[in-house]
């Protein structure tokens, strides 16, 4: 795998920070579909300009965190699949996710991100790297036990998932992984 903070790249994946001129295509490939946002926690994009207002917060967040949201991106076609990340809520602790494309799915790429979301914190530092998801997604948590996560708990009434139960907190599970040498 060869990296820089801002692009990755791992067997079949390049994992790069986006920028404006993705708006477009990531509206289109995941932000917008009803499938692909049923168990994220942000509500699903209606216009591009949902997409731009949500490039503008991956900015912030890259200006003060020595990382942050990613593309996925194909390296054998350049095709975009999804996203992923890292988000910081200290230096040495943050969360990690992951979105796909209808057309990813079931192919492993959600692991390869994560692995690879893995071993940039490890780097930077993180000690601790966890993920949410809801009870329902049994493919989500599966990803995360495979790269390593363990299953924390329940965190009751947690978190509203805005295209499933709009204005509803639900129950996530919290799932983490230990890095470093601790």
């Amino acid at each position: 795998m060869t990296s820089d903070r801002e692009r990755i790249e791992t067997p079949r994946l390049l994992l790069r920070r986006p920028v404006a001129a993705d708006a477009s295509s990531m509206f289109e490939v995941y932000a917008s579909d009803s499938d692909v946002t049923k168990f994220v926690g942000w509500p699903r994009h209606r216009s591009v300009a949902d997409t731009q207002a949500f490039l503008e917060l991956c900015d912030a967040e890259w200006s003060r965190w020595p990382a942050g949201p990613y593309l996925i991106e194909s390296r054998a076609d350049g095709r975009l699949l999804g996203s992923t990340g890292l988000a910081f809520e200290t230096a040495d602790r943050a969360a990690t996710g992951y979105v796909l494309a209808k057309e990813a799915w079931g192919q492993g790429f959600a692991s390869e991100a994560v692995h690879a979301m893995v071993d940039l914190a490890a780097r930077l530092g993180v000690v601790r790297l966890h993920a949410l998801c809801h009870p329902a997604h049994r493919a989500s948590w599966r990803v995360l036990e495979k790269c390593g996560f363990s299953r924390e708990g329940i965190w009751r009434d947690h978190a509203e998932f805005p295209n499933l139960t709009p204005g509803v907190r639900s129950d996530v599970l919290c799932y983490a992984r230990i890095l470093g040498d601790r």
